[in-house]
């Protein structure tokens, strides 16, 4: 589980407010993620996570302390930016980000939770499929979403996803998965958190690519 343990979120404030720094510490890290989905069409949604990031990045080393939270960027955004706002800078790349990280929660507790096909055990493609529909599907056009569905024939078994999640180590899966919930835990809060503050400033936009 060396991928995700290592690199493990912060447990939020009681006011839920999300540390930039830190936050970006830790997301950049899971880029390799999708490498362990085997498929090179996945790779699309590798670079667009790791952009997204490099851009909250630039503002946030731009001025560290008038950004110390996210929610503090999105407020200097929405005064900077005016009627653009949202669909510009940090606030549209974090909008983006957070639904490549809402993708990698909902497979990840899919897997933790034993939700498979039985009639296919030993693949994930229930679960990637479940992740792709509530994160990532209504914001996709026609094409992206045929794209998708040949990412689904190449997804790899479970037992090598797993392996590959622990960086090629033999591990007993449920070692595995036990460590995944422990990831999950600060994680979720995290994504929940992102989503709630998008939610409350209107800063949501539902468009398709």
């Amino acid at each position: 589980m060396a991928l995700l343990m290592e690199h493990q979120f912060r447990q939020l404030p009681a006011d839920k407010q999300v540390e930039t720094r830190p936050f970006l510490e830790s997301v950049s890290y899971l880029p390799p993620f999708f490498d362990c989905l085997g498929s090179t069409v996945f790779a699309p949604v590798k670079a667009d996570i790791a952009g997204n990031i490099t851009k909250i990045k630039a503002v946030y080393d731009s001025n560290p302390s008038r950004f110390k939270t996210l929610q503090q960027i999105l407020e200097a955004e929405k005064e900077m930016y005016g009627s653009d706002w949202p669909k510009v800078g940090a606030t549209l790349a974090l909008m983006w980000l957070k639904r490549g990280l809402r993708f990698i929660q909902v497979l990840l507790q899919s897997l933790v939770d034993g939700e498979r096909d039985d009639s296919n055990p030993n693949l994930i493609r229930v679960n990637i499929t479940k992740a792709y529909e509530l994160a990532l599907k209504k914001y996709h056009g026609w094409l992206v979403q045929q794209l998708f569905k040949a990412a689904l024939y190449a997804a790899p078994y479970r037992s090598d996803f797993i392996k590959a999640l622990a960086k090629g180590r033999e591990v007993k899966e449920e070692d595995c998965l036990e460590k995944v919930r422990q990831f999950l835990v600060n994680y979720t809060v995290t994504v929940d958190a992102i989503y709630e503050m998008y939610n409350k400033m209107n800063a949501e936009l539902d468009y398709k690519v």
